[in-house]
C-alpha cells in the first residue's frame, strides 16, 4: 500500500473498539508457528475426498482428516492477485480495491497479517509467488518464485536450466515430460528454501507463506507424473465444448480467444488435463517432503497448517482451462484445511461456509491479536476447536468478480488483440483481459443452491446438487421464485453488510464488533 493512503486510513482508526477475544492458554502453552501452504489455481473438487475416483493428492487428503477441512470453502475472487490480497487483509476485492491483476498497488486495509505478525513478535517468511501487495522489505526472509522460474541468482545450474525451459512454453503448456527431474521443478526447491529458514529459526515463532505456483499454467510436469494419470484414463467430464452456448457469449469468446492464442489447443485437451492431474500429484509429494522436514527438525508439532488454493481451474470443463468467465464452483471453490494444535480432528468436513478471507482474522484470534478495523473476514477459532458457534452465522458465503463498467463483448473488436489478449505469435493468451473482466457479478452459496447476479440483473440460480455443472440455470423458473427471492435477499444482507467501514468516524462514535468479527450474529 502507498504509505500516504495507509497513514490516511490508521489515522481513523484512532478510536475505542472492543478487545477481540484470545486463544485459550490452556489449549496452546506457547506461540504456535503459522505455515499457509497456498497453490495457485487448485481445483478443489480433483481431490478423492471430495469423491473425486482418482488419488491425485492422497497425502493433502490425509492431512485434512487429522484437523478440520471445509468443503463450501471459498475465494473472494476467482484472480489471484484480489484472492491474494483479500487473504492478506482479510477484506473483499471491492473493500481492497484491488479487483484486478493490475491494480494490486491500490490495496487499501489499515493492518494486514504481515503487520499483525510482527507486531505479536513473530519472525515473517515468504516462500514462492507472491502476486499481492506484500513487498520483501516488511518480510524477514525473502525467497520469491513464479510460473518462469526462481527470482534469484543464487540457483543451482540444474535450477538455472529448468527456468530456461519454463520460458520456452508462453506460459501454456508442455506435451512431453518436462526435463531435469523432479528435483528442478520449483516446489521441490521451495520446500528445500522453507526448509534451510525454519530449520535456522525454530528457537523463535513464526509466520511462513508458502506459496506453489502450481497447478497453474504453464501446464508441465516431469515423470513419473507426466505418465501417472493417462489421458485415457481420465473421468469423464460433467460438461464439454458443445455447453459453451447454454453458458453464453462471454464463455464462447473465451473459447475462441483460447484456440486463438494457443496453437491446438483443442486437440490437446485431454493432454493438459493429464498434465493438470500430474502435477497435483507432484505438488502432494512435496507437501508430504515438506511436513516430513516439519517433523524432523522438531516444529511440527508446535505449527498451525493451513493448506488452501486463491482459486480453481476449469480442468477442461465447458472445453476451457486456466480461468477467467464467471463464477463456476469450479473457480470459485477453494480446499480449505487446518491442521495443528488446539484443532480438532475429523474425517468428514464441516458444514460450515467459509472464506478465504476468514484466515486473517482467524490467525489473529490464534496468536492474541486484536483483529484490525476494516476486516470483514470472521475468526473460524471457535470453528477449529469443535467449540459452539452461531450456525447462522455460517450458513452462506460470498464471491465477487469482475473490475466494473458495462461488459465488452465480440462486436468491441475482432481479433481481441487491442489489450494484449492474444500474441502476436499466435502463441501466448492472457485470459484475464478486458473482455472477460469486464462488468461486475456477484456469487451467494447457500447449502445446495447458488445464485450469480450481475449489474445488469441478469441472474442465475442452480442447485449444485442435482447439477454440479451449473447448466440447468433455473433463475427464470416460476416454480423455484421462492428460493430465488431468498438468495438475492441472502447475497443483498452479504453485501450491506461487508459494506467497507474504512475510514472510520474519527471522534465520538464507538464502533461495536463482535468479539469473533461475525458479521450477523
Amino acid at each position: 500500500m502507498q504509505s500516504n493512503v495507509r497513514q490516511k486510513i490508521l489515522a481513523g482508526v484512532s478510536v475505542s473498539v472492543s478487545v477481540l477475544s484470545s486463544i485459550s492458554a490452556q489449549e496452546v502453552t506457547k506461540e504456535p508457528n503459522i505455515i499457509i501452504i497456498m497453490a495457485d489455481q487448485l481445483r478443489v473438487d480433483l481431490l478423492q475426498r471430495e469423491g473425486y475416483p482418482l488419488n491425485t493428492m492422497p497425502f493433502a487428503d490425509n492431512l485434512a482428516k487429522n484437523g478440520t477441512w471445509f468443503d463450501c470453502a471459498y475465494t473472494s475472487a476467482p484472480a489471484s492477485g484480489p484472492a491474494r490480497v483479500s487473504m492478506l487483509t482479510g477484506r473483499f476485492p471491492s473493500a481492497t480495491h484491488v479487483k484486478s491483476n493490475h491494480n494490486i498497488k491500490d490495496a487499501y486495509y489499515t493492518k494486514d497479517l504481515f503487520d499483525v505478525a510482527k507486531e505479536k513478535g513473530y519472525t515473517t517468511a515468504m516462500v514462492g509467488k507472491n502476486h499481492s501487495h506484500l513487498t520483501a522489505d516488511r518480510v524477514d526472509y525473502w525467497s520469491p518464485y513464479n510460473h518462469g522460474g526462481q527470482e534469484s541468482r543464487n540457483k543451482s545450474e540444474k535450477g538455472k536450466a529448468f527456468d530456461r525451459y519454463l520460458g520456452t512454453l508462453d506460459m501454456y503448456a508442455s506435451m512431453e515430460p518436462s526435463p531435469y527431474g523432479v528435483e528442478a521443478q520449483l516446489p521441490y526447491r521451495m520446500v528445500d528454501d522453507a526448509c534451510h529458514w525454519i530449520d535456522s529459526h525454530k528457537d523463535k515463532p513464526f509466520l511462513m507463506w508458502f506459496s506453489i505456483a502450481e497447478p497453474h499454467n504453464p501446464y508441465q510436469v516431469c515423470e513419473p507424473y507426466y505418465s501417472m494419470f493417462p489421458p485415457e484414463s481420465l473421468p469423464e467430464m460433467g460438461s464439454s465444448a458443445k455447453d459453451l452456448n447454454t453458458k453464453g457469449e462471454e464463455y464462447q469468446l473465451l473459447a475462441e480467444m483460447m484456440a486463438q492464442g494457443h496453437v491446438g489447443y483443442r486437440e490437446n485437451l485431454q493432454r493438459l488435463r493429464s498434465n493438470y492431474h500430474g502435477m497435483l500429484r507432484m505438488i502432494d509429494d512435496q507437501l508430504s517432503r515438506f511436513v516430513g522436514e516439519l517433523k524432523k527438525n522438531g516444529v511440527y508439532d508446535n505449527t498451525i497448517i493451513i493448506f488452501v488454493a486463491d482459486h480453481g481451474d476449469y480442468v477442461g470443463e465447458y472445453g476451457l482451462m486456466k480461468k477467467g468467465v464467471g463464477l463456476d464452483d469450479v473457480l470459485t471453490r477453494i480446499p480449505m484445511q487446518w491442521t495443528g494444535p488446539g484443532i480438532k480432528a475429523s474425517a468428514i468436513p464441516h458444514n460450515a461456509h467459509v472464506s478465504i478471507i476468514d484466515i486473517f482474522p482467524t490467525i489473529c484470534e490464534i496468536i492474541g491479536a486484536e483483529i484490525p478495523m476494516g476486516v470483514q473476514g470472521r475468526s473460524l477459532w471457535p470453528l477449529l476447536q469443535g467449540k459452539e458457534y452461531p450456525e447462522q452465522e455460517f450458513r452462506s458465503v460470498m464471491a465477487q468478480d469482475g473490475f466494473g463498467g458495462m461488459y465488452y463483448t465480440k462486436v468491441d473488436a475482432t481479433d481481441y488483440r487491442e489489450e494484449g489478449a492474444v500474441g502476436k505469435k499466435g502463441l501466448f493468451f492472457d485470459e484475464l483481459n478486458t473482455w472477460t473482466q469486464s462488468g461486475t457479478m456477484r456469487m451467494l452459496r447457500k447449502g445446495d443452491w447458488k445464485l450469480v447476479y450481475d449489474m445488469n440483473a441478469n441472474g442465475q440460480l442452480y442447485n449444485l446438487k442435482a447439477d454440479p455443472s451449473e447448466l440447468n440455470n433455473l433463475f427464470s423458473d416460476k416454480k423455484f421464485n421462492k428460493v430465488k427471492i431468498e438468495m438475492i435477499e441472502e447475497l443483498l444482507r452479504w453485501d450491506i453488510s461487508t459494506h467497507d467501514p474504512l475510514p472510520i468516524p474519527r471522534q465520538r462514535y464507538r464502533f461495536r464488533r463482535n468479539e469473533h468479527n461475525y458479521l450477523f450474529h
